[in-house]
């Protein structure tokens, strides 16, 4: 009886861990969307449970507060942005292989809205650049793993010899890159216009191919 009665409690246990996940998610859709429009100051409780159709007292029981909120919120931005762009990427050798992916990913993920307002990390970083506390310190982490992610691979298509850079050579591409991209999104956006990203992809390839990149390996990056 004692066993059946423990067996019970778990399977209680397990549904509602179970309901709270899914909720979790269903709610971090709309806060992610939500977030690359309006910007992460903007994203409450109150506001979110406008748009999802969820009550207050559920979201708060979720997040407890608007900064668990907005932390939750650019953790589940971040863990979309790396199956997006990152995860398939890593199917390709280190180097400039995986470089020009990511390159190709990232303009993929903004230009076709994985997020309805373009680049979750675009949106968010205008936020809160200038600020401080636990919510920029989440974003900044974020923005610095993926500028370091990039970096990783143009020194690896260096070592490999598949580009030809000193030091600063390879400091300036690792800025370069994703600077064509962030400003491609933000001219989309603007002039709904996908124009921007077939000129961040000519810059990509003006760059590497300066840089001495192989062209037959840049196809990725082809308009």
């Amino acid at each position: 009886m004692a066993d059946s009665m423990t067996e019970q409690a778990d399977l209680l246990r397990d549904g509602r861990r179970a309901r709270g996940d899914a909720s979790r998610r269903a709610v971090m859709s709309y806060a992610t969307d939500l977030t690359s429009i309006e910007g992460l100051d903007g994203l409450s409780i109150g506001r979110l449970a406008e748009v999802s159709g969820h009550s207050k007292s559920s979201i708060a029981g979720l997040f407890r507060n608007k900064e668990g909120l907005q932390l939750a919120t650019v953790a589940a931005g971040r863990a979309v942005f790396t199956a997006v762009v990152v995860e398939p990427a890593r199917e390709h050798a280190r180097g400039l292989a995986r470089l020009v992916a990511l390159m190709h990913h990232v303009i993929e993920y903004s230009r076709t809205r994985v997020f309805a307002g373009g680049c979750f990390f675009a949106a968010v970083s205008a936020d809160y650049d200038s600020k401080s506390g636990p919510v920029r310190d989440a974003v900044r982490d974020a923005m610095e793993d993926w500028y370091v992610y990039i970096e990783i691979q143009v020194r690896a298509a260096v070592d490999a010899g598949q580009l030809e850079l000193d030091t600063d050579g390879i400091s300036q591409l690792a800025f370069t890159l994703p600077a064509l991209y962030e400003q491609a999104n933000a001219r989309s956006l603007l002039y709904s216009s996908d124009q921007p990203y077939l000129l961040a992809r000519r810059g990509m390839r003006s760059v590497l191919q300066a840089a001495g990149a192989d062209p037959g390996m840049l196809t990725l990056l082809e308009s």
